[in-house]
């Protein structure tokens, strides 16, 4: 036993060396930041106070409200010619739900195949825009095929369905008289678009392997979501707009929304004056300890957040094993106060030898995050490998 206490304690070192060094590092990123389009400068990650809202209302910033993502470079959309690339078409069905023929965007990844089965996310859009929203926002065939291509995310078919649930579906006039429309969409989403993807594509056809996520009026993928979480485990909201339900509406139960929820994430910029709504929830969720994600960048309502928040959301959705438990014999984490330590949920945090761990991704070769109390770093592949396999001999040792 005490040489295994020894060599988890060398392997402990590296680990908790960098989160130290990250905290002394904070002076120094502003410079390597300002290279780089999208970054954000530390100093505006932690900002607090109060502030004009531009687009919604004005701004008050607290202690949870910080970038817990760094902003990733454009190339993460660069058309990349040394890669395999997926398949974007545009096809038809019909929705009982509207009494219409209606269109969808659907991204198929690089080698699709009839012979396998892929998991599927539902994208929404914003109330002005369409099926083609997310494509002039993001292009996410390009950022699909690069995180594929990178193996930072699972091959899935991505759905970018059309919100306004109506016989006139185009973004004319005045988009706010068409609200009403987007909870029709609800219906449509359950009764019509899931049954016509899963009828024409290979999917994965259960709760566990469909996803939903959406950008301002599409952020009512939290009232769909969370208000159907038979249909999803993976949910996320950026931005969301004032159509979204209370906090105690959205998650009525919270003990069931521990049980099935597999991801939820929920983001937004600090310079966007619908932050309160996306602030509100997240501050509830954090009451009733029910695990997610919280990323503030320094963004307004724009395209850059949505689509950094996409390829962040991306990266985690669909992935098996999203934490250092990976390493634990399976059914034995509770035995003892290490083991019982170790039995943490998705995205939970833990104070271990003082500093706050927070797992972000699968166990490598994923990437991970170790957010300290003070700062998020990326630590290197064999750095979080060190970490997992550490914990792992504690919990045997004090096992046993």
């Amino acid at each position: 036993m005490p040489f295994r206490m020894i060599i988890a304690t060398i392997l402990l070192v590296p680990s908790f060396s960098l989160a130290q060094d990250a905290e002394k590092a904070v002076g120094e990123k502003p410079a390597q930041e300002s290279a780089r389009p999208n970054s954000v400068p530390a100093q505006n990650r932690s900002q607090q106070g109060r502030g004009p809202g531009g687009f919604g209302g004005s701004i008050e910033l607290g202690p949870d409200d910080k970038q817990i993502y760094p902003d990733p470079a454009d190339s993460i959309v660069a058309n990349r010619d040394d890669i395999a690339h997926g398949k974007l078409e545009m096809i038809e069905y019909d929705s009982k739900t509207v009494g219409a023929t209606r269109k969808l965007n659907v991204y198929t990844p690089p080698g699709y195949s009839a012979d396998k089965t892929y998991p599927v996310l539902y994208l929404l859009h914003g109330i002005g825009g369409d099926e083609t929203e997310w494509q002039r926002f993001a292009t996410p065939d390009m950022l699909f095929d690069n995180l594929i291509a990178d193996e930072k995310a699972v091959p899935m078919i991505v759905v970018m369905p059309n919100g306004r649930a109506q016989k006139n579906d185009r973004a004319e006039g005045n988009v706010f008289e068409s609200a009403p429309a987007f909870a029709v969409f609800e219906r449509d989403l359950l009764d019509d678009v899931i049954p016509a993807i899963e009828a024409r594509y290979s999917v994965q056809a259960d709760r566990e392997h469909r996803a939903l996520a959406g950008l301002s009026m599409g952020g009512q993928s939290l009232n769909f979501g969370l208000g159907h979480l038979d249909q999803f485990a993976w949910v996320g909201g950026f931005s969301s707009a004032p159509n979204t339900k209370k906090p105690e509406e959205l998650v009525p139960d919270s003990d069931k929304a521990k049980e099935q929820l597999k991801l939820l994430w929920l983001s937004c910029g600090n310079k966007d004056g619908l932050i309160n709504i996306s602030q509100r929830t997240q501050r509830y969720l954090k009451e009733q300890g029910i695990p997610h994600l919280w990323n503030v960048d320094s963004h307004g309502h724009d395209a850059t957040h949505w689509r950094n928040n996409l390829y962040h959301f991306a990266k985690l959705v669909f992935k098996v094993g999203p934490s250092c438990r990976t390493f634990l014999p399976a059914g034995q984490a509770s035995r003892g106060p290490v083991g019982r330590m170790l039995q943490f949920r998705l995205f939970d945090s833990y104070k271990f030898a003082g500093i706050i761990l927070r797992p972000i991704s699968a166990c490598p070769p994923n990437d991970h995050s170790v957010t300290s109390a003070v700062e998020t770093f990326h630590a290197t592949n064999s750095s979080s490998f060190s970490l997992c396999l550490s914990l792992w001999i504690l919990w045997h040792c004090e096992s046993r």
